[in-house]
């Protein structure tokens, strides 16, 4: 089979790509880099005087030391390399705030900013001191060696709940909106038991009691299929002479944004998209040239990188010959 060069050519989002055949920093002698900016930031009200804000692992060499949360210009919190999010609280009720993130590595270098992402505080709800019920029924399931996913009843409250926080042992590692019943915890590690709890947060930050603990225990290998695009479909295409693959896929249900996948073709590693922006919604697409002659058949498949920096599991593989539709 003739070999092509690989011109790519985004259909959807605001794509960075970046040739991917053994790609590394390290191996383009950009060890001297700072880090990039961290994609899939989110911000999320926990409360009238709190914001709970996320964003995806930077994966980066030689590795994150740190990450600084801005409000606007204001440096609000610091925390560990290996954490992901973080409250932002002593905020004022009815308020809009936008917020950034930017990496430190382990040798000080400060990357660039996130892109902005904005959250409202809801009003404070005057002398509430009526906490929200207990979440009802919490579930979970295993959905890999490093990912469960959790759901639980909605807690009722006289002024309304306004998110819900998840609690590793006694850690709180996640919030969700007060509508949200249901998250995808990853960034665990295989072969291991944890146990989770559910709160619910009112406007006035009216803790609910704890729910009842969901025991889980993470399997020592994972296949990846829980963590895999699905959906995966592959065609192709003739315009100007030349032909294209387009590709769809519906992205993997994580906690937390993709914004990376890497595209394998024909066994070997083709390109990696990265979204600049914010991912499309839903279903996902993609074109890219192949060549010019007609009959070549071709193998193509890809997995994204998880919210916690690791890759998912690949999606199925499918096979297409141009000129063949």
């Amino acid at each position: 089979m003739r070999r092509v060069p690989w011109p790519l050519v985004p259909v959807c989002g605001v794509l960075l790509l970046v040739a991917a055949c053994g790609w590394n920093r390290a191996a383009d002698g950009d060890e001297g880099r700072a880090p990039g900016p961290p994609t899939g930031v989110t911000a999320q009200a926990g409360s009238a005087t709190s914001v709970h804000v996320m964003w995806n692992a930077v994966v980066d060499v030689p590795g994150i030391r740190s990450y600084e949360v801005y409000r606007g210009t204001t440096e609000v919190e610091e925390v560990p390399g290996s954490q992901h999010m973080v409250d932002v609280t002593r905020l004022r009720p009815s308020t809009g705030y936008a917020f950034t993130v930017r990496a430190r590595d382990t040798a000080g270098r400060l990357g660039p900013p996130s892109r902005v992402v904005r959250a409202r505080t809801p009003a404070r709800a005057a002398a509430d001191r009526s906490a929200p019920t207990r979440p009802s029924g919490p579930a979970g399931r295993i959905v890999g060696s490093r990912a469960v996913q959790l759901s639980w009843g909605a807690s009722r409250d006289d002024r309304g709940v306004v998110s819900y926080d998840v609690y590793q042992g006694g850690t709180k590692i996640h919030s969700v909106g007060g509508s949200q019943t249901a998250t995808v915890v990853t960034g665990l590690r295989p072969g291991t038991g944890y146990v989770f709890t559910v709160r619910a947060r009112d406007a006035a930050d009216n803790l609910s009691p704890v729910s009842a603990p969901v025991r889980l225990t993470t399997p020592g290998t994972d296949d990846g299929r829980n963590t895999a695009p699905t959906g995966f479909s592959a065609t192709t295409h003739r315009s100007g002479g030349a032909y294209y693959l387009d590709l769809s896929w519906d992205p993997p249900r994580v906690d937390g944004v993709v914004t990376e996948y890497r595209i394998q073709l024909d066994g070997a590693s083709a390109t990696s998209l990265v979204w600049g922006g914010t991912p499309p919604r839903g279903r996902a697409s993609y074109s890219f040239y192949v060549g010019r002659s007609a009959g070549e058949e071709h193998r193509v498949r890809l997995r994204a990188r998880l919210p916690d920096g690791t890759w998912g599991g690949w999606s199925a593989q499918r096979t297409v010959t141009t000129g063949i539709s």
